[in-house]
């Protein structure tokens, strides 16, 4: 992806927590896969908008406190 292209719609993302969190957390992170080991959970999949985007660390605030180690958009064709 160039410099040049814009970035919206629907876009597949990376989120990394500190925390275990189970599968049953997937309707709280709107469906997407959650994958835990070893104190860390990756949670994946496609995000509508850059404004849903945002709103995932509304979630991380929220009760029980997790922690963001990062936010990676991965890219696709």
């Amino acid at each position: 992806m160039t410099k040049q292209q814009i970035w919206y719609g629907s876009t597949r993302y990376q989120i990394k927590m500190k925390e275990c969190l189970g599968k049953l957390w997937s309707e709280w992170f709107e469906g997407m896969i959650i994958v835990s080991d070893v104190g860390i959970t990756i949670i994946s999949g496609e995000v509508a908008d850059q404004a849903a985007l945002h709103g995932f660390p509304n979630r991380v605030r929220e009760p029980p406190d997790l922690s963001l180690i990062s936010v990676t958009r991965s890219e696709t064709d």
